[in-house]
């Protein structure tokens, strides 16, 4: 698909009613049906969940078509226009998906400090890092933490569970 034709799509979409209420009609009428959201624990899915939440992704907000496609040539204003559709579907699949949270509830640029107790896997130390804990430092990122994992399940066949996005082809 041509970035350039997707921006022109996007930008006639938010002008023209009309137009947005067609190509409405079109996706719906050309999508695979959605499949239902279920919360299941990993690895039970039937499909590998990495591959179902880059799916989800890609049906969601075009992410993969966005990383893919070589733009390059394309100016800074039509990129970021692109940009702001695939931002904000993106990050609407994830918080459906994860509920994602701060994993601090400091701000960044906060002092902080982290004791003897503290766990690698909340704890990225940066800097100065030696001798024995207590550490202190600036908060440089808060992290961020899933409350909930609620990826849709899978019901296709063992053939197709490792396809993203399956080939669209506009019938004539």
């Amino acid at each position: 698909m041509s970035f350039g034709l997707a921006c022109k799509t996007f930008f006639r979409i938010l002008g023209n009613r009309s137009f947005a209420e067609a190509v409405r009609g079109i996706d719906k009428s050309t999508s695979a049906p959605e499949p239902e959201a279920v919360t299941a624990p990993a690895g039970v899915s039937g499909r590998n969940d990495a591959i179902q939440l880059l799916a989800v992704l890609q049906r969601e907000a075009r992410l993969v078509d966005f990383l893919k496609e070589d733009i390059s040539s394309y100016p800074d204003a039509q990129v970021g226009a692109a940009v702001r559709d695939v931002h904000r579907e993106s990050a609407a699949a994830l918080e459906r998906m994860f509920a994602l949270k701060p994993l601090t509830g400091q701000e960044e640029g906060s002092d902080m400090s982290v004791d003897d107790t503290y766990d690698p896997a909340r704890w990225k130390l940066s800097g100065k890092v030696g001798g024995q804990p207590p550490y202190r430092g600036t908060l440089r990122h808060p992290g961020w933490q899933a409350t909930t994992t609620s990826l849709p399940a899978w019901k296709g066949s063992d053939a197709s569970r490792d396809i993203v996005a399956p080939a669209e082809l506009d019938v004539r």
